[in-house]
């Protein structure tokens, strides 16, 4: 079995790194350069409002983790599975899977960041006035979905015979 790297698996790598500065950029700025308080919220557009909320939760303030060994334990689990993840993309063949493993291993990492730093994972992307949608979540989550989402998608095509 050969432990070479395809070219999708290094554009997954790419991907993973740039998910990882841009969330933890804009986390900067949204914490020192906007100066957010916690609770506070700052209309931009439309139902797009930001409001800083520290979440001590898994995915969407579930499973909260409130005490140090719950946090060491989320930012464990979630530095194993960006390894896990990173160690698949490096076979990927398909943009799908590229992309699907960057945007997980990315949002991983940048999530697990916030909960070594912080003790929390730094939320601020709000769009609860649309209606339906009541969580604050930010770039690493978002990826994360997305993510999630390419690589359902991905499983869903069909193999050709070559």
């Amino acid at each position: 079995m050969s432990r070479s790297v395809t070219r999708s698996g290094w554009a997954a790598y790419a991907l993973a790194c740039a998910v990882i500065v841009v969330d933890q950029a804009v986390k900067y700025w949204i914490l020192t350069g906007l100066a957010l308080q916690p609770g506070e919220t700052r209309p931009v557009l439309g139902p797009l409002h930001l409001t800083l909320v520290a979440n001590p939760g898994v995915s969407f303030g579930f499973l909260r983790a409130d005490q140090d060994l719950a946090r060491w334990g989320l930012v464990a689990f979630s530095v194993i599975v960006a390894a896990l993840i990173v160690w698949w993309a490096r076979r990927a063949h398909r943009a799908p899977q590229a992309i699907g493993y960057g945007l997980i291993a990315g949002g991983a990492i940048g999530n697990a960041i916030d909960r070594a730093r912080f003790g929390a994972v730094v939320d601020f992307i709000d769009v609860q006035r649309i209606g339906f949608f009541p969580w604050v979540f930010n770039v690493a989550d978002s990826a994360i979905t997305v993510g999630v989402i390419a690589l359902l998608l991905d499983s869903l095509r069909r193999e050709h015979a070559t």
